[in-house]
């Protein structure tokens, strides 16, 4: 990966919608070449996926709440694959330090947060501590990576 092919995916992480004619004025590249970079990037795995930034709380999700999650060893990955798969659940990392699971969760209201706790994490066996965090105020999200 080259000095082009990061300033093509800083492009793309400001506006993914950018099409190739786009990015090549940007950087004086034709639209094939422009193309084929990108294609290169994707074939090596180096852009995973296209995707969209949505604000949560315009689409209803007034509540984001992080989570810090302990396990017995034996149940970390079973627990950690079901959480993965809930619905509510925007991620879920295995961390070193303190608390093996670190968890972002997405919520209506804080019903839905307190149903979401009560039925779908104390319900888990292998879970040995849970510490909760609300958010107040986002600053800053993240909209990919820096390079």
């Amino acid at each position: 990966m080259d000095n082009i092919d990061k300033n093509i995916l800083q492009l793309l992480i400001e506006n993914g919608r950018l099409s190739y004619v786009e990015i090549g004025k940007h950087l004086g590249l034709s639209r094939v070449a422009v193309r084929e970079r990108v294609n290169k990037l994707v074939e090596d795995g180096i852009i995973e996926q296209y995707t969209v930034v949505v604000n949560s709380e315009k689409v209803g999700k007034n509540v984001s709440a992080f989570f810090e999650i302990d396990c017995e060893p034996s149940s970390l990955v079973k627990v950690a694959e079901t959480l993965a798969d809930n619905p509510s659940v925007a991620s879920c990392y295995q961390m070193t330090g303190p608390s093996t699971l670190h968890m972002h969760v997405l919520v209506d209201n804080f019903n839905a947060l307190e149903r979401f706790i009560n039925e779908e994490l104390y319900s888990l066996d292998g879970i040995t501590r849970v510490e909760s965090h609300i958010l107040l105020r986002r600053f800053k999200s993240r909209r990919g990576l820096k390079l």
